[in-house]
């Protein structure tokens, strides 16, 4: 009989679980420049309280993820102005874009509801590696 929480004579390394929590955080990231460049093509500029409000957060943990996209060199603030991606942040925000269509589009190709595969598609976009997307673009452009 085997245990179920791992597969069959594979034990779990802490590398896959820091690879695992990365992703996650890198993630989080991603939908903050996306979140950000929507606001921005909207408004004109990205408020603190408008990308908590956006993101159903509260204001404090969007100045932190804020915060962190200026670290990163991928958001720039200015004085009583809002929050705007640096061209490497905007670069971030395309190719988010880009992966949640692709695997969008994939998921109703094999039958998910648009809506449902919308929702579906926000976890899955952060996760889908480079050669799995390449995959999918690749099935797409067959049908």
């Amino acid at each position: 009989m085997s245990d179920n929480t791992a597969d069959e004579g594979q034990v779990p390394t802490p590398e896959r679980f820091t690879q695992a929590r990365a992703a996650q955080s890198m993630a989080v990231l991603e939908d903050y420049a996306e979140m950000i460049d929507d606001l921005a093509q909207e408004m004109g500029e990205a408020r603190i309280t408008d990308i908590a409000a956006r993101m159903g957060v509260t204001h404090p943990t969007a100045t932190k993820a804020v915060a962190r996209l200026k670290r990163e060199g991928l958001a720039v603030s200015r004085p009583y102005r809002g929050v705007f991606l640096t061209e490497e942040g905007a670069a971030l925000a395309a190719r988010v874009r880009m992966r949640h269509r692709v695997v969008v589009d994939l998921l109703v190709a094999v039958g998910v509801p648009q809506e449902t595969a919308e929702i579906d598609a926000e976890g899955l976009e952060h996760h889908v590696s480079d050669v799995t997307l390449k995959a999918f673009e690749a099935f797409l452009a067959r049908r």
